[in-house]
């Protein structure tokens, strides 16, 4: 079997064994049961995207072999499982919330960052226009709400407690 590690651009089609893309897909053995599975990893990545049953060949004992048009599929319900991941953690770091306050409306953010040795987040505001009013470090696990954010406007954007 190829190894999974070089990671070369040339493509490989094999009937359990497909690099081709930017992507490598095998079919494994079911370990849950005498089935078979398939595996999609972006290279670059550790762990697969996505690892899903596999059909059966007609001898019903066989993994039904790999072709293009299964491998494309595999390839686009892997991208589909990467994007909406990104987009998940997107939506657990970064938080948003507007205020109106004198006659302007006020972008409240909170970035956090997820560092294992100092994670932390970042709050900020901006105007209407974009100008940045200011931006404080605080613990990563600050709630911003618009309660919060009104506070510290309120309080000329002093650093939270």
């Amino acid at each position: 079997m190829p190894d999974m590690d070089d990671t070369a651009d040339s493509a490989i089609h094999e009937d359990r064994f497909w690099r081709d893309g930017g992507w490598t897909c095998r079919v494994i053995k079911n370990e849950d049961d005498d089935g078979w599975a398939v595996e999609m990893t972006k290279h670059g990545e550790a762990e697969p995207a996505l690892v899903g049953p596999w059909t059966m060949g007609r001898d019903k004992r066989n993994p039904k072999p790999l072709d293009v048009s299964a491998f494309n599929t595999l390839v686009k319900t892997a991208s589909e499982v990467l994007r909406r991941h990104e987009q998940q953690l997107r939506a657990v770091l970064h938080k948003q919330v507007w205020v109106d306050s004198a006659g302007d409306r006020i972008s409240v953010t909170l970035d956090i960052v997820p560092d294992e040795d100092d994670p932390h987040a970042i709050l900020a505001a901006e105007n209407a226009s974009g100008e940045l009013l200011a931006r404080v470090r605080v613990a990563p696990v600050f709630k911003l709400t618009v309660g919060s954010a009104q506070d510290w406007m309120e309080s000329g954007y002093a650093k939270p407690r």
